[in-house]
């Protein structure tokens, strides 16, 4: 199994070179950053795990400029998003951030993305909280359409483009009904999640894992439903506290990748839970 890892990479914790070069001196897969671009202080959503919002909820770095400075200090390191929040990002010009990340790196770019779960802060975004989930749908295929090979053109319910020319394109090769970089959705299972699965990504971003023994069969079977290639589905889960029964458990499920969760420290810490994190290698 590989064995990535995710953190909140803030303006007070290790910093992204310092980090990607450990991690690929280590073995580790990939890197997965998340995203939120503010907080607003008056805030009536409440914290999905529950109690107060972490501290670094507030100060989180961009992921994509992040991202690239990874990318430019290392060669064979995954580099992802958990999760892009797709609903407040312009779509053309996402499609750019991330094609650009995913050329230069050679391909090493993954779109983890998601719905989000702060109003407040999607509002500041002018998103209509009920309509996000098809918001993202739309822009998802918007940007498919100007990572397509030809000029492509895309009429959806929330947004257009012309048929346009659009470089770099991702450097990873189109398969199925999905173009662009490997890309995961984030999500609580359903019907619904499901869908949006089989219809534009590569696979599934669970956090914690947790219940994916039940929910397995009923994402297969829906992506057996579109037509997809049952081999291609891939399950990543993300945020993961790893022992090895979870581990072990995720690998008699077929899941051939894990995300595992650092703390969101300064680098003599992050560094020793990489090292305590070394024997699921």
């Amino acid at each position: 199994m590989r064995i990535a890892v995710t953190i909140f990479l803030t303006d007070e914790t290790i910093a992204p070179v310092r980090l990607a070069r450990e991690l690929e001196a280590r073995g580790y897969a990939g890197l997965y950053l998340p995203e939120h671009t503010h907080i607003p202080v008056e805030r009536t959503t409440p914290y999905p795990a529950g109690g107060d919002l972490p501290r670094e909820y507030g100060r989180t770095l961009d992921p994509f400029v992040a991202l690239g400075q990874a990318a430019a200090v290392t060669e064979r390191l995954g580099l992802g998003t958990g999760i892009t929040l797709v609903a407040q990002h312009d779509p053309i010009a996402l499609a750019k951030q991330i094609a650009t990340l995913d050329h230069l790196s050679g391909g090493r770019c993954t779109l983890g993305l998601g719905f989000g779960w702060n109003v407040e802060e999607a509002a500041d975004h002018g998103v209509d909280w009920r309509a996000r989930r098809e918001l993202v749908r739309d822009r998802m295929r918007l940007m498919q359409a100007l990572w397509a090979a030809e000029p492509t053109a895309y009429e959806g319910e929330f947004g257009s483009v012309r048929a346009s020319d659009a470089h770099p394109k991702p450097a990873q090769k189109a398969r199925g009904p999905v173009t662009g970089p490997r890309t995961l959705v984030g999500g609580a299972a359903g019907p619904k999640l499901f869908a949006h699965i089989a219809e534009y990504a590569d696979g599934w971003l669970p956090i914690g894992g947790r219940g994916l023994a039940e929910s397995l069969p009923v994402l297969r079977t829906a992506w057996a439903d579109a037509g997809r290639d049952p081999a291609a589905l891939q399950v990543v889960p993300y945020a993961v506290l790893p022992t090895p029964g979870k581990l072990a458990h995720y690998a008699d499920l077929g899941i051939e990748e894990a995300v595992l969760q650092l703390p969101p420290a300064g680098e003599k810490e992050v560094l020793e839970v990489l090292d305590a994190y070394a024997s699921f290698l």
